[in-house]
């Protein structure tokens, strides 16, 4: 599997990767000047050792690139870990690219992300959780009808601009902004896909980028399995 559906119109793809366990097995080993050429018990051993210390460069010697279809308010929540990549690996240089398809040369159909009459969720009780409970169904109808007269209000003036001669890197002033779905590149080194999924597959995410978080971990663990178990088992429990 490399592709997986997330909410309504949003996906998921598996691009490319680059390694495997092995990978960050004889990452580990050049130490010694050492070489497995099969993973064995003993080499996922090592690979628990290092999650658990905080071994982290050999973890960073493996790729993983996706495609991602997703509203721009998941996409500036993701955009966040690009920017600390550096930080978190303390190298000096991130390793994490990321390449976004842009309004100001296409003008594609705008797609957006609306929520389901039963998708609308309460303020939440607590100021550092995102949202509480779902509000009752009568009120999230009212509130979808809502959102989609407002995307097709700025639907009609964002073509009006269009045809009146107006460039599209201006004309998409009129589109709502964050149910808007955007299309992006990312390629990040596995340690970098491991700490994004430790902190959006926590319960206080954001819900759609927990989903978001859950495809990306069933693509990453179908390449690398024990690294992925490991480090995503140390980062929860930390």
């Amino acid at each position: 599997m490399s592709f997986i559906q997330v909410l309504d119109q949003g996906y998921v793809r598996l691009v490319d990767k680059m390694g495997s366990d092995l990978t960050v097995v004889n990452a580990a080993r050049v130490s010694y000047a050492k070489q497995s050429k099969e993973l064995t018990d003993r080499d996922i051993r090592l690979i628990r050792f290092l999650a658990r210390e905080g071994h982290t460069s050999p973890f960073r010697h493996a790729v993983l690139q996706f495609e991602i279809y997703a509203p721009l308010m998941v996409a500036r929540q993701w955009w966040k870990y690009v920017v600390g990549s550096a930080h978190m690996e303390g190298t000096g240089d991130s390793l994490d690219a990321w390449n976004e398809s842009s309004r100001r040369y296409i003008t594609e159909e705008p797609v957006f992300y609306v929520p389901r009459k039963d998708e609308w969720r309460s303020k939440p009780d607590n100021s550092k959780q995102g949202s509480g409970q779902p509000i009752e169904w009568e009120k999230g109808e009212a509130f979808t009808a809502s959102l989609m007269e407002y995307i097709e209000q700025g639907l009609e003036k964002y073509q009006a601009a269009l045809d009146a001669g107006i460039c599209a890197e201006q004309a998409r002033l009129f589109l709502p902004a964050y149910g808007l779905y955007v299309r992006w590149y990312w390629t990040a080194s596995l340690q970098a896909v491991c700490h994004f999924l430790s902190q959006r597959l926590e319960h206080d995410a954001q819900k759609e980028i927990q989903l978001y978080a859950k495809a990306i971990l069933q693509l990453s663990e179908a390449q690398f399995p024990n690294a992925i178990a490991q480090f995503i088992k140390k980062e929860e429990v930390k």
